[in-house]
Order: C-alpha cells, then structure tokens, then sequence
C-alpha cells in the first residue's frame, strides 16, 4: 500500500534530480506546467512523493524524494513524457527530505527569491504562491538546482 503522506522535512528518502528541456511552445507552456502540477500534485501525494520544479526558459530541474521505488517509476514516466526532451539523470542517494511542503517553485532572475507555484484553475495554468520562508537545507538544494539548470 502507498504511503498518502508527504512526510515530514528532516525524513531520510531517496532523492533523485534530474534536467530536461520542455518541449512545450512558449504559448502554451503556462497552461501545460498547470496541468502537468494538478496531476503531480495528487499522485505525488499518494505515493509520498515530494520535490521542487525549477523552470528557466525551457530548462527543467527538478528533484524528487520518497520512497526509491516510486520515485524511480515517476521518474521512468517523465523519462517517456513527449513534453520532455533531453532527459539527463543528475544524481541519485538517500537524504533528509527538504521539500516536504513543496511541489514546485519559479528560478527568477538573478538575485531574485524562487517563487512557490500553485495551480490555478480560474487563471488556466500556474500562479505564484504567498511567499514562504525557507530553510537554510531549501536554499542549499535549490542554489544546486539552479546552478544545474543554467550551466
């Protein structure tokens, strides 16, 4: 049976980190990452699967954690997904769990705060979230990621 829970940040997990580039025209890519969140977000839940999504242009970071197993089959869908190009596994091990409240977050310019997104049926697509604080264990994963998806 599948852990419903997202888990508590601190937990050990498994967590993998990959990149990819979307292959969603820019027209459309608003409402695309709104689908592709509302779908994330329930499964996700039910397999305790938990994350970030940073996206730069038409550059994806994104890291996973929960159970090994789930997480490698999410990550073998996205690997199939026509929506992504270039999928490029990362890294892979087992951590404390940073991002046990998030889903997905916005790379701003440069010097700017990461934005936490929420789907957002009326508006088609994706808005940006009331700012959160972060944890100095967040912001370490996140500068990696973004160092990831610009190099």
């Amino acid at each position: 049976m599948a852990d419903t829970t997202a888990g508590a940040d601190g937990d050990q997990v498994f967590r993998l980190t990959y990149r990819s580039r979307l292959r969603v025209p820019p027209h459309d890519r608003k409402a695309e990452l709104g689908a592709i969140f509302s779908t994330a977000r329930s499964k996700n839940t039910k397999s305790g699967i938990t994350g970030a999504l940073l996206v730069w242009e038409d550059q994806v970071v994104q890291t996973l954690e929960g159970d090994e197993t789930a997480v490698r089959e999410l990550y073998d869908v996205i690997e199939r997904d026509p929506r992504h190009d270039r999928v490029e596994m990362l890294g892979t091990g087992t951590a404390a769990r940073v991002f046990g409240r998030w889903s997905m977050a916005r790379v701003t310019e440069d010097g700017e705060p990461d934005i936490p997104l929420l789907m957002n049926k009326d508006k088609g697509g994706i808005s940006p979230a009331a700012p959160r604080p972060t944890t100095a264990e967040q912001d370490a994963a996140l500068d990696a990621m973004r160092e990831q998806i610009r190099g």
